[in-house]
């Protein structure tokens, strides 16, 4: 999304709002119609949100296939709409580690080996990982010792496996597999931003 000062336009002050926006741009409604729904509450409702989170990182990176940029937006947009988070961001996959890339919340480990960690057991199983315990997860990583829950979401462009999606909560179980199935619809709309029509990945 380039910017600019429409009514489309992401300004980090209505969560909301946007996401209500977001549908209402898909099903050509006025978005004054649509629901505002919020991450959290009943399954129902939260899987709803997670759908309209969906639309709205569609909107947000629309026009712009930059891994980078669009990985830095995602970070910022989760982390401003989703509850009782403290980390959320990417780690990219350079040979045989995982390297840090755009984030929101306190510094981080710079570099992750396959198969350490969370992150690394996720890039290594290519399978989304929700940890209701990190103290309890062996060989876990602690980069900000407020972090007690964590969800891990690969990313992967057909059979290459670009990086991963990692968020953090200070919360204990702050994910289940709701959140799950709907980061993984998102990372699935940032991985479209990121797929030009001949299938290639532009980086």
């Amino acid at each position: 999304m380039k910017c600019r000062s429409d009514a489309y336009a992401y300004n980090g002050l209505d969560d909301h709002m946007f996401l209500a926006d977001a549908s209402a741009r898909l099903e050509g409604g006025n978005v004054n119609d649509a629901a505002e729904l919020h991450i959290g509450g009943e399954a129902d409702d939260k899987a709803q949100a997670y759908r309209l989170l969906a639309a709205q990182t569609t909107a947000l990176l629309e026009g712009e296939s930059d891994a980078i940029a669009n990985a830095a937006n995602l970070s910022a947009l989760l982390y401003a709409t989703l509850p009782d988070l403290n980390w959320a961001g990417f780690y990219r996959l350079q040979g045989d580690e995982l390297v840090l890339g755009p984030f929101q919340g306190k510094p981080a480990c710079v570099r992750i080996g396959i198969g350490r960690g969370v992150c690394g057991a996720a890039a290594a199983g290519r399978r989304t990982i929700v940890v209701p315990d990190v103290h309890a997860f062996p060989g876990h990583i602690a980069c900000d010792s407020a972090s007690r829950s964590e969800i891990v979401v690969p990313v992967i462009v057909g059979d290459f496996l670009l990086g991963v999606l990692d968020l953090d909560s200070p919360t204990a179980a702050r994910f289940d597999d709701v959140d799950r199935d709907g980061l993984e619809a998102v990372v699935a709309a940032y991985v479209r931003s990121l797929t030009p029509r001949d299938g290639r990945v532009v980086s």
